[in-house]
């Protein structure tokens, strides 16, 4: 069995014929790990960075292979089904591998560069065709900085387009000098303007991804694309709107991306263990709400200095 690498991050998801993540056909890769805590989330199996087992009870043919191959004694059936000891789990995977049913999966895994760029070239043809490439997301791939480094220049040397789509909180010098001249894009998710809202919601201030906005704007606006996640009951309020409009707009933008949120992560959150989220919608913004959000900021974003 292949031993876990301590320097190479998990790659808990590639999607490929993406057509929403930059231009043209698209293959994402997710990597494991995130400084941020958002309640939202909708990859909350992209926050840790360790190794994690998805468990979905429902699928539990109750065989007991699992019990039998788990080297910590995390598994126990209870009922016909299985238990699982979080606190003990590592997640070596090796239930994983032996669950007929797929109740038991190991989130991702390990991709030395060259191996992961191998993948990648497969849809070298849909990338040439149509003007795509590769986006990094998670989590935040800044995380991994040297293994993103490292991918991201033999893309490069391929011709392939590259983005990323980042949270906005990394260290700036290590990024300007080794990430951002090997990307053609960055899709910069700005959330809560107000620091004790964004620490609320985050567990993190926000000074670092605001500085580091700003020195990308100056850097390298053409580059630069923010959004700004629609969350009901977090984000998605004319108060918050304004606040980044106003700023952004200080940043030389005018155009930015509102995107919609959707209660995708409940089920992967029951699925790792974790609690539901607490004070979020367990339903997506209406339409009607969400167009008078949208003129509504699209009007701040657009407002001159003398306008009331």
């Amino acid at each position: 069995m292949k031993e876990a690498d301590p320097h190479l991050p998990i790659v808990c998801g590639l999607y490929r014929f993406s057509l929403d993540n930059g231009p043209g056909i698209r293959t994402t890769v997710f990597l494991k790990g995130c400084p941020l805590a958002c309640r939202w989330c909708h990859n909350p199996e992209a926050m840790s960075p360790e190794p994690e087992i998805f468990f979905r009870k429902t699928r539990c043919l109750g065989c007991g292979g699992c019990v039998k191959i788990c080297p910590r004694q995390a598994i126990e059936m209870r009922r016909n089904t299985v238990f699982l000891h979080r606190q003990r789990c590592d997640g070596c995977g090796r239930c994983a591998r032996v669950c007929p049913s797929l109740a038991l999966q190991a989130v991702g895994s390990q991709e030395p560069a060259a191996e992961l760029v191998e993948l990648l070239l497969r849809d070298l043809t849909f990338f040439e065709v149509s003007g795509g490439g590769v986006t990094f997301s998670g989590g935040e791939a800044t995380m991994h900085g040297e293994y993103l480094a490292e991918v991201l220049g033999l893309l490069k040397s391929q011709g392939i387009h590259t983005a990323l789509q980042t949270s906005g909180f990394f260290e700036p010098v290590f990024f300007e000098a080794e990430l951002l001249p090997r990307l053609d894009l960055v899709f910069f998710d700005l959330k809560l303007f107000s620091a004790t809202e964004h620490r609320r919601w985050t567990g993190r201030s926000n000074d670092r991804i605001l500085a580091n906005f700003e020195r990308l704007a100056r850097l390298a606006p053409e580059r630069l694309r923010p959004r700004i996640p629609l969350v009901p009951g977090a984000t998605a309020c004319k108060e918050n709107l304004a606040a980044l409009a106003t700023f952004l707009r200080r940043c030389g933008f005018t155009v930015a991306t509102l995107l919609p949120w959707f209660p995708g992560g409940r089920e992967k959150r029951r699925a790792l263990g974790r609690p539901a989220a607490r004070g979020l919608s367990h339903e997506p913004m209406q339409r009607a709400e969400e167009d008078e959000l949208r003129t509504f900021f699209n009007r701040c974003l657009t407002k001159k200095s003398t306008d009331p």
